[in-house]
């Protein structure tokens, strides 16, 4: 399966090291990996043992929270973003997705989602320098408070362009963008602007758990249509890594194995006839 890559987090208690082996025992080449679990072993043994096994980085998450409301916090959050870029350029990954952030009590939507292309253009150089493109997440609606205030498609598009950066793009991930009418051409308009960085899937399951974060269904235990979406992608001429990013307590307690089986049996049946 050349395409897939399995987001660290759909194997999240697994720790780092052991998910690294059990993907390349599945017989896949790429993961995608996230800084809190790569801190476990240290970026420099992450990166060695990603390439003595054999496997590529797809993304690498996250950077992004750059939503802070003053200087200092701003500041702080910059330097933890180029920290961040340093990471996936060390672990050999050119696209770093970027949650931008949520809000604090008093804050504006409006004028927190005006500031973010002036922020990310800071960024944008030192990314460039170091190989690595800003890919902005959008997320579904129920988490703009929380973690991050675009919602759509086309408002990642925008600000991405507003940002004046070709080196910034867009994650299409359908577990967020699912339900959006305006899905389709958005997905066209993105590709064309040269902007479309990466593709995750995962399934919209209900009942929604305790934690909405943890609602990310495996392929084919929900609702989205990926026919349809993976048809768009593929169509744009999209030919990068499809990340199995599935965030689901069930998925997590099974054998690392087993669950790695789960992932590899509906990707190939459900996403990968259509890219």
């Amino acid at each position: 399966m050349p395409r897939l890559s399995i987001n660290q987090w759909s194997m999240k208690t697994t720790p780092c090291d052991r998910f690294i082996d059990a993907v390349a025992r599945a017989g896949l080449d790429s993961v995608g990996l996230w800084r809190q679990n790569v801190a476990e072993i240290g970026v420099g043994r992450a990166a060695k043992q990603v390439a003595d096994a054999g496997l590529s980085v797809s993304t690498l998450c996250r950077g992004g929270f750059l939503t802070a409301s003053t200087p200092a916090a701003r500041a702080e959050a910059l330097d933890d973003n180029r920290r961040a870029i340093d990471e996936a350029h060390a672990l050999g990954t050119d696209t770093l997705v970027m949650v931008v952030g949520g809000l604090e009590r008093g804050q504006s939507i409006r004028e927190v989602r005006r500031a973010i292309p002036a922020t990310i253009a800071e960024l944008a150089p030192y990314a460039r320098q170091a190989g690595v493109r800003l890919a902005l997440e959008p997320m579904h609606p129920m988490f703009a408070a929380d973690r991050a205030v675009i919602s759509t498609l086309g408002d990642a598009l925008a600000m991405a362009t507003a940002s004046g950066d070709d080196s910034v793009g867009v994650v299409v991930d359908t577990y967020h963008i699912w339900w959006d009418p305006a899905v389709l051409d958005d997905i066209a308009r993105i590709a064309q602007a040269g902007r479309l960085l990466s593709y995750q899937v995962s399934d919209w399951s209900l009942p929604l758990a305790s934690n909405p974060l943890n609602s990310r269904g495996v392929m084919g235990n929900g609702y989205i249509d990926f026919a349809e979406l993976t048809g768009a992608v593929a169509a744009t001429g999209y030919s990068g890594k499809v990340e199995a990013e599935i965030f689901n307590e069930s998925l997590w307690a099974m054998p690392v194995d087993d669950a790695l089986a789960l992932v590899k049996m509906r990707f190939d049946s459900l996403v990968a006839p259509y890219l």
